[in-house]
């Protein structure tokens, strides 16, 4: 009798359909108008792209195959004079190319763990690095950040969910979705704690061009000394490209760990070699335009933010304080779960919003708006939002 097939615990997940997506899925079906308030693909809001994006990808040196395990020098010098014009000081020996984000956080899973070794994630934050964990054979821990008019990292709760496997400490620089920022003396903190129990830190930077005021520098963690430091970045945010699928790893800290770092990094890059030629050639010409799509999504954003605040606070909902990112959290009344309330949106207001368990919200009621979508777009589908909130409170 032959022995029954067997799949890898690793993608054992639950891939039913939940109700809200079994909804939408159903709305779209019978044709029904939806104004999508959850859109995260810029490539799908209206924005104007230059016509020099398809242009660069016709190099004639992309004809031709010259694989380097950290990526090509010209895309690697590209992305340190980008970091130039916001005067940091980098390398090219300094980068990885990656095709995605996704994949730079495998690459450093595979490089700093062990299987059933733990790295920390931030809590609320984006549910993609459940997945990455597990395709990875990694465990994730959690530490939370806390809501006091801003977000901060809760020390003693992150403290407390270390343990002899815990590898590095993953944050995202600003967070996906609370839009907050690391302060100074956070990473002071978490320096210290990672020098002492010997951790590395993996700053997920790909939003931090897109900050909610004008002409203030945040904090970033590129060159960040005192500890083994990967920061990422990525053209599917800075350049609003997500199908161009070019993103990079930087690395910092003690000389010592970086040079082991780097000699492991390219053994694991070398084995896929897995970004395409032609968008490293046009990578430089891409990113010396960047602010003519950067000036379109910032512009888009304060605006749907600042609707936002006028709109919130007449029908006692809560406009949670951010400081950057695509997204707005906004805690609701709490007369019914989350999900009855998206529900409700939903089929008799034809508006899509993500509930706050989505993104590992553990108290109180919140929606999570994208800030991307046309301005007539979310406009209109926050008003029916809020007008259903008023009328059910």
């Amino acid at each position: 009798m032959p022995n029954p097939f067997h799949f890898s615990r690793r993608t054992d997940w639950e891939l039913s359909s939940n109700q809200i997506t079994s909804i939408v899925d159903q709305l779209k079906k019978e044709n029904q108008e939806i104004l999508n308030l959850t859109e995260s693909n810029p490539t799908a809001c209206g924005f104007q792209y230059s016509g020099n994006i398809l242009r660069a990808l016709a190099d004639k040196e992309s004809l031709s195959y010259e694989p380097d395990a950290q990526g090509m020098l010209k895309a690697r010098e590209a992305i340190t004079d980008y970091y130039r014009t916001k005067n940091v000081h980098i390398s090219p020996e300094q980068i990885f190319l990656t095709a995605s984000t996704s994949e730079a956080y495998s690459y450093l899973f595979r490089l700093l763990a062990d299987p059933e070794d733990c790295i920390l994630f931030p809590t609320p934050s984006y549910p993609l690095f459940q997945f990455l964990g597990d395709l990875n054979d990694v465990q994730l821990d959690f530490y939370p950040l806390q809501y006091f008019n801003e977000w901060v990292i809760d020390f003693k709760e992150l403290e407390e969910v270390l343990n002899p496997r815990t590898k590095g400490i993953v944050l995202v620089n600003p967070n996906n979705p609370t839009g907050s920022f690391i302060k100074p003396y956070e990473l002071e903190a978490l320096n210290a704690l990672c020098h002492e129990q010997g951790l590395s830190i993996i700053c997920d930077e790909v939003f931090h061009d897109f900050s909610f005021e004008e002409k203030k520098d945040h904090l970033s963690l590129v060159n960040n000394k005192p500890v083994l430091t990967f920061v990422l970045g990525g053209l599917s945010k800075t350049l609003a490209l997500p199908q161009m699928k070019l993103s990079w790893i930087i690395l910092s800290g003690p000389s010592e760990l970086v040079k082991i770092a780097q000699a492991r990094l390219e053994v694991i890059s070398d084995t896929y070699l897995s970004v395409n030629t032609p968008v490293q050639h046009a990578c430089a010409s891409w990113l010396k335009d960047r602010h003519e799509i950067q000036n379109q999504i910032l512009e888009r954003i304060r605006h749907n933010l600042e609707f936002l605040k006028n709109q919130v606070i007449p029908v006692g909902c809560q406009l949670l304080h951010a400081e950057g990112g695509w997204y707005a959290v906004v805690r609701i009344p709490n007369t019914q779960t989350e999900e009855e309330w998206i529900m409700q949106f939903l089929k008799q207001d034809g508006v899509f919003v993500h509930p706050g368990y989505f993104f590992d919200f553990s108290d109180d009621t919140h929606i999570v708006l994208s800030l991307l979508p046309q301005e007539k777009v979310f406009q209109e589908g926050l008003s029916r939002v809020l007008k259903r909130i008023q009328n059910m409170s």
